[in-house]
């Protein structure tokens, strides 16, 4: 099995709204793991990197968080996404569509934008 990657920078608060879209209310272990399988375990997510960005995406007011109990009995906090980050997972989602079409003429080495 291959080296895992470590995750883009800019790009987690994204993967993190992304996930709490499909998958609803999670706690920070749940959404680590959902991140690592969705990229097919090729990247490693790094528990000190992931709870920072929790904490700075609820401070923007794109997630909430309320503490619960996890499947294993265990005391949690869950984080769901408001209106706030569904509007920021569209604006996100239009940069990075147009960063990686750019990057993708490079890579093809077109010098025609059409």
């Amino acid at each position: 099995m291959g080296e895992k990657a470590d995750v883009w920078q800019g790009t987690l608060a994204l993967m993190v709204l992304k996930t709490l879209e499909s998958m609803g209310s999670l706690h920070g272990y749940g959404i680590a793991r959902r991140i690592e399988q969705t990229s097919g375990d090729v990247l490693s997510l790094n528990y000190g990197t992931l709870y920072p960005a929790l904490l700075k995406l609820e401070q923007e007011g794109a997630i909430v968080s309320e503490w619960g109990v996890s499947e294993n009995n265990r005391k949690a906090k869950f984080y769901k996404l408001t209106r706030v980050g569904r509007k920021q997972i569209e604006r996100e989602t239009d940069n990075w569509e147009q960063t990686t079409a750019i990057l993708s003429r490079f890579l093809r080495g077109t010098e025609d934008p059409a």
